[in-house]
């Protein structure tokens, strides 16, 4: 028996050093045990490891039979706090939409003391849906802080994968993630920070089929992408919808951000930007290379934004652009108008 502990707990030591699940470690012990059972039932009683087992069969067999029990007693509990957990949820009034649990409104503390937000503020945070269009340099940094800060239900939507070249700058993925996609890696992000939010990855690309009716079940959409032709759709479909569109850009040292809402009177994208330009004026952050701690500026200010909408406080940017210089440390805002004849926008109310 004592040889049978040793072994035993020596296999318990080492499936830990080896972060083995425990699960795991326990099969192997009772793989051990079958070991046992079949050597005292193959081996003569005059056997060395025969004797160094000690016990007789019978006694091996009722150590089992102790240990299977135990397990059955464990396995029948776990099932009664099921079920109690269950009922309990679905009796207590504080499981309603909506409502804040103890630790949240100690996770929220900082900005229920904030005036402009206070507890009415953080309940519309709880209440909003924002879709966050790429979960890549701009998107990372924007979900995490729209998770830190309570925004109930968060949709992602990207069709790529973590890449080891994004990990200079697209903070909500890590190396062992790499091969995984990105909207599932955010969402394992976002989780981690706030296991309170509602997350909702689409892995695919967007597309025409698809855009509106993803888009009209959330109340803002954040545009993170890094090619015209998602940003026009984009548009498109929150203009149709009567959406608010925060749009940010980057390219080398600088970025930009700016709301998009001709609901309110706002611009909308095209009418900033009536065309794509031509290939080679606008390249890519993997053409032309992108200052890492960038996106992490401009993603957060549209975080920022994002809140202002929801919360309705401050002066936020529709109808202006902030542009952010990081080489040179400047910051500057500009007007922007609103055209009669836009071709997305020009006609809608």
């Amino acid at each position: 028996m004592i040889l049978f502990l040793t072994l035993a707990v020596g296999l318990w030591v080492l499936g830990h050093h080896l972060r083995t699940p425990k699960r795991a470690r326990w099969i192997m012990i009772g793989l051990l045990y079958v070991l046992v059972l079949i050597l005292l039932v193959v081996l003569p009683e005059t056997h060395a490891l025969r004797r160094s087992l000690g016990e007789s069969f019978a006694e091996w067999g009722a150590l089992g039979v102790l240990a299977l029990v135990i397990m059955g007693y464990r396995a029948v509990l776990g099932r009664v706090r099921s079920r109690a957990d269950v009922v309990e949820r679905i009796a207590t009034p504080a499981s309603k939409s909506g409502s804040f649990q103890a630790d949240e409104l100690d996770r929220y503390a900082r900005h229920i003391m904030l005036r402009e937000i206070g507890g009415p503020g953080q309940k519309r945070l709880k209440a909003a849906k924002v879709l966050v269009v790429g979960a890549g340099g701009l998107g990372s940094p924007a979900l995490m802080y729209l998770a830190a800060a309570g925004v109930g239900t968060i949709g992602v939507v990207d069709d790529d994968i973590v890449e080891s070249t994004n990990l200079q700058r697209q903070i909500a993925h890590t190396d062992d993630r790499i091969g995984m996609p990105k909207v599932f890696s955010a969402e394992r992000a976002m989780k981690s920070v706030n296991p309170y939010v509602e997350v909702r990855p689409y892995h695919r690309r967007l597309t025409p089929e698809i855009a509106r009716d993803l888009i009209a079940d959330y109340d803002l959409v954040l545009d993170g992408t890094d090619n015209f032709d998602t940003r026009y759709l984009v548009n498109d479909a929150c203009v149709a919808l009567g959406k608010p569109l925060i749009s940010g850009a980057l390219t080398q040292w600088e970025g930009q951000i700016s709301l998009f809402d001709p609901a309110h009177g706002a611009p909308c994208y095209a009418c900033v930007f009536p065309q794509a330009p031509a290939d080679g004026l606008a390249p890519s952050c993997a053409e032309a290379g992108v200052l890492g701690p960038l996106p992490g500026v401009v993603g957060a200010m549209m975080a920022v934004e994002a809140v202002k909408v929801i919360v309705d406080a401050g002066q936020g940017l529709a109808g202006r652009m902030l542009i952010y210089d990081a080489l040179y440390a400047e910051t500057r805002v500009i007007s922007l108008e609103r055209r009669v004849d836009c071709a997305t926008c020009g006609l809608s109310s």
